[in-house]
C-alpha cells in the first residue's frame, strides 16, 4: 500500500506540477514536444486520402497510407459514441483526461504482479497514444516507441490527456479518437470503418453495426468478422450489454439491446473498402492507365506519392468518361482484351493554345496484374514503347520542308526506288522503295502525306534536312515523355540528365530513315503532335490536371511547364492543309467510308517495314488522337490483318497490317462517338465560303 501510494503520488506530480523532481522530471523534460503534440491533435491534422476524379468530379481512384475518411462530430451516430464509451471508457464524460479510479486499480494490480504499468487508459489516453502511432511516428520505430509498455510512455500519454482535456471539449477529444483509431483491415476512423464493413456512413449506424465497430476496436486482428465471425459477434453482443447499462450516460434500452443481439454481423463481403492506388480501380479496364499517368505526372511536378497519400488531395483531372469510354470499345473491338501478343493503344488530347488536357488513355489490354487475362499494370499509353510509327514521322519531314519555304502545292517526284545520295545503310548505299499499291509519278507535298510514299520523302528529306526534320519533330511534341528515360529509350528530346538524347544520336549517325518512322514511340506524344499542330503551332505539355485542392480546399499550384509557340501559325497551318486529304484519297479513306465520317480533319499514317506496328495520328479543331497496333509479346512477330469482323493476328515475319487498318479503325470508331453533338468545325486555314446572297438576289 505504501508502494501504491508513492507511485499515485509522482504520478499526480508528474500530471499537475509544472516542475518536478524524479518521474516528473522526465515528464517535463518534454514540456515543449507534448505541447505541440495537444496542439496538433487539437488541429487534428491526421492522414487522410487523396481522391482521383474525372473532369466531372466523379472519383477513379484512391490514395491513401491509411484508409480514412475524417468525420465531424454531428456526422457521427449517438449509437456508435454510445458503444465506443460503454467499452472503452464508461466514465469518459466526467473524468478529466485520467481515470483516477482505474489507474490507481491497475498500479496496485501492476505492483502486485511485478509487472510493468499499463491498462486503465482512458479513450482521451488511447487517442493521444494512436495518434503518436498512427499519425505521428514517420517510421516504425517511432510507431513501436509510442506503443512500448514503459511508466515513462504512460506518464506523457497522461500528462498530454490532461492537456488536451483544458484545451478540447469531450465531443472533440472522442471525435478525434474515432477518426484515428484502426478499425483492421487497414481501415482507420469510424468513417472509413462505416464503408469498409457496411457501405454506409458514421451517421447512420445501428446499434449493432455500432457495437460491431466498438468490438473491433479492441484487437482489430483477432476480432475480424470476416475472419473471425464468432468472436466478433461474442464480443459485439457483449458491448450492446455494456450500452444499455444505467450508468452510461449515453445508453440504450434493454429491449433494443436484446432486438440488436439477434441480428448477423452483416458485414459486406467482399469488404467495401476502395483500392489503394491504380490496381483494381473501377472495373480495372478504362481508368488503370489514366491513372498512372496522373500519379507520375504529380511526383514529378509537385506532389510525390508519399504526400498523395496522406495529404487528403482532392485531384480532379482532365479524363472524358465519354472519350474513355468510346476509345475503350473501340480499341477491344478491333483487337480483343486477350488476342494474342498485340496490344492496341489510344490517346485523346484536346487542342488549345493555353493546355493539351488528355481525355482518354486506353488500350485493348485491361489495366491489371493477370496477364491470363489480357492484363497488364505497365503503362503501355503514355510511355515509350519499343516500335515506331513509321510513315507518321513524314509529317516532320513534311514541317522542315515547309518551314523553310515550301508550299504544300508543290511538286516533288516520288521514283519507284530511289537511292539517297546523303545517306547510308552502314556503309553501303541506302535504298528504298514504296510499300505496295503506291504508284510512282509526281504529286505535290499535300498529295504525298496522302499517299506516302517512301522515295519521294527520303529525297526531301536530303533537302529539308535532317536536323531540322528532327528539330520539327521535337517542336510539335515528340518530347521526353512525363515518365522520362525508361529501359525502352526515349523520345526524341530530353534534358540532357540521361546521356545524348534519341534525336542527338539520329542526328550524330546521319539516319536517313528517320522519316520513315522507326524510333521508339509515345501514343500520348503522337497525339499531343496533332493537338500541336491543330493549336496554331502552340505546343503545350499534355496534361491530365483541370485542378488540385489540399483537405481544406484551397487550390495547390504544380509547377507544371509552360505552353510555348513553338512553330509558326503559318507553318502549323500550312501543316494542318497539308495532311487534310488522307481521309478523303489518302491510306485512312476506306476506314473513314466505313464509318461515314464526313467532318474535317488532318489525318496520317505510318506502319514499319515488319509490320510489328502500325499507327494512325489524326485530329479535328476539337479532339486529337493517335492509336498504335503493336507485337507486345515476348518475341515480337509480324501482325497480319484479320479483315472484316476478324481480329489481327501474329503471323510471323510476313504481316500485313498497315496504319489504315486497324490503327485507322480504331481511331474513326472512338471518335464517331466523341464528336457526337459537337458542332463541325473547319480546319486552320480553310478559305471561308462566300457570303450568301440577300433575299431577292445581289445588290445593285
Amino acid at each position: 500500500m505504501f508502494g501504491l501510494c508513492v507511485l499515485a503520488g509522482v504520478l499526480v506530480a508528474a500530471l499537475l506540477l509544472p516542475v518536478a523532481t524524479g518521474a516528473g522530471a522526465m515528464v517535463n523534460q518534454t514540456t515543449q514536444a507534448m505541447s505541440k503534440m495537444s496542439t496538433s491533435l487539437a488541429k487534428r491534422e491526421m492522414p487522410q486520402v487523396s481522391t482521383v476524379t474525372d473532369r466531372n468530379g466523379k472519383p477513379i481512384a484512391y490514395f491513401f497510407k491509411d484508409y480514412r475518411v475524417e468525420t465531424r462530430p454531428e456526422q457521427i451516430a449517438d449509437t456508435m459514441k454510445a458503444a465506443i464509451t460503454a467499452v472503452e471508457d464508461k466514465r469518459y464524460w466526467h473524468h478529466g483526461g485520467v481515470d483516477w479510479h482505474g489507474t490507481i486499480r491497475a498500479l496496485a494490480t501492476n505492483i502486485g504482479s511485478g509487472e510493468t504499468a499499463q491498462g486503465a487508459s482512458t479513450i482521451t489516453q488511447q487517442y493521444v497514444k494512436n495518434y503518436l502511432v498512427h499519425v505521428a511516428a514517420t517510421n516504425e520505430l517511432e510507431a513501436e516507441q509510442a506503443k512500448e509498455t514503459t511508466v515513462a510512455r504512460k506518464l506523457r500519454e497522461a500528462k498530454i490527456a490532461v492537456e488536451l482535456e483544458r484545451t478540447m471539449s469531450k465531443e472533440e477529444i472522442l471525435t478525434g479518437y474515432l477518426n484515428v483509431v484502426p478499425f483492421g483491415n487497414q481501415t482507420f476512423g469510424v468513417g472509413a470503418a462505416a464503408q469498409t464493413y457496411f457501405g454506409t456512413t458514421p451517421d447512420k449506424l445501428t446499434i449493432a453495426q455500432s457495437a460491431l465497430l466498438a468490438a473491433v476496436v479492441n484487437q482489430p486482428g483477432s476480432l475480424n468478422p470476416n475472419s473471425n465471425p464468432q468472436d466478433a459477434l461474442a464480443r459485439r453482443n457483449l458491448v450492446i450489454d455494456l450500452m444499455a447499462d444505467s450508468n452510461n450516460d449515453i445508453r440504450i434500452t434493454k429491449e433494443d439491446a436484446e432486438i440488436a443481439k439477434q441480428e448477423p454481423l452483416g458485414v459486406l463481403s467482399p469488404l467495401g473498402r476502395p483500392p489503394n492506388g491504380c490496381v483494381g480501380i473501377g472495373d480495372g479496364t478504362t481508368d488503370g492507365f489514366f491513372c498512372t499517368y496522373v500519379r507520375d505526372y504529380l511526383e514529378r511536378y509537385g506532389i510525390d506519392t508519399d504526400k498523395l497519400k496522406v495529404g487528403g488531395y482532392t485531384i480532379r483531372t482532365t479524363l472524358d468518361r465519354n472519350a474513355s469510354d468510346s476509345a475503350k470499345q473501340a480499341a477491344q473491338k478491333q483487337v480483343p482484351t486477350q488476342t494474342e501478343g498485340i496490344a492496341n493503344a489510344m490517346s485523346v488530347v484536346e487542342p488549345g493554345k493555353d493546355k493539351h488536357k488528355v481525355r482518354a488513355l486506353v488500350a485493348n489490354r485491361d489495366f491489371g496484374n493477370d496477364p491470363s487475362k489480357g492484363q497488364t499494370a505497365y503503362d503501355i499509353v503514355s510511355r515509350v514503347q519499343p516500335f515506331g510509327a513509321g510513315s507518321i514521322y513524314k509529317i516532320f519531314t513534311a514541317g522542315a520542308a515547309i518551314e523553310r519555304g515550301m508550299s504544300i502545292y508543290d511538286t516533288i517526284d516520288v521514283p519507284a526506288s530511289y537511292t539517297s545520295r546523303v545517306y547510308k545503310n552502314g556503309l553501303a548505299p541506302y535504298t528504298v522503295h514504296n510499300a505496295d499499291g503506291v504508284r510512282p509519278g509526281p504529286r505535290t507535298l499535300q498529295m504525298a502525306l496522302a499517299t506516302s510514299p517512301n522515295t519521294g520523302f527520303v529525297a526531301l528529306l536530303e533537302r529539308a534536312g535532317l536536323n531540322n526534320a528532327v528539330d520539327m519533330a521535337a517542336k510539335l511534341g515528340m518530347r521526353k515523355s512525363i515518365n522520362g528515360v525508361n529501359s525502352l529509350g526515349s523520345t526524341l528530346k530530353d534534358d540532357g540528365s540521361n546521356g545524348p538524347s534519341l534525336g542527338d544520336s539520329i542526328k550524330r549517325h546521319n539516319n536517313g530513315s528517320f522519316t520513315l518512322g522507326f524510333t521508339p514511340t509515345s501514343v500520348l506524344e503522337l497525339s499531343n503532335v496533332a493537338a500541336t499542330i491543330m493549336s496554331d503551332g502552340v505546343y503545350c505539355p499534355p496534361t491530365p490536371i483541370e485542378e488540385v485542392k489540399d483537405r481544406y480546399g484551397n487550390p495547390v499550384q504544380l509547377d507544371e511547364p509552360a505552353c510555348e509557340q513553338a512553330v509558326a501559325p503559318a507553318v502549323a497551318t500550312a501543316l494542318a492543309q497539308g495532311l487534310s486529304k488522307d481521309d478523303t484519297e489518302g491510306t485512312s479513306r476506306a476506314a473513314a467510308q466505313a464509318v461515314q465520317w464526313n467532318r474535317p480533319m488532318i489525318g496520317k499514317t505510318g506502319t514499319t517495314q515488319e509490320h510489328k506496328s502500325a499507327a494512325f495520328l489524326a485530329a479535328t479543331p476539337q479532339m486529337a488522337g493517335a492509336v498504335l497496333t503493336y507485337s507486345d509479346g515476348k518475341r515480337p512477330e509480324g501482325i497480319c490483318d484479320g479483315g472484316g469482323d476478324s481480329p489481327p493476328f501474329l503471323c510471323g515475319g510476313g504481316g500485313n497490317i498497315y496504319g489504315g487498318k486497324v490503327p485507322a479503325r480504331t481511331w474513326f470508331d472512338a471518335m464517331v462517338k466523341i464528336h457526337n453533338g459537337l458542332p463541325t468545325v473547319p480546319l486552320p486555314g480553310t478559305p471561308a465560303p462566300p457570303a450568301s446572297p440577300p433575299p431577292g438576289g445581289p445588290t445593285p
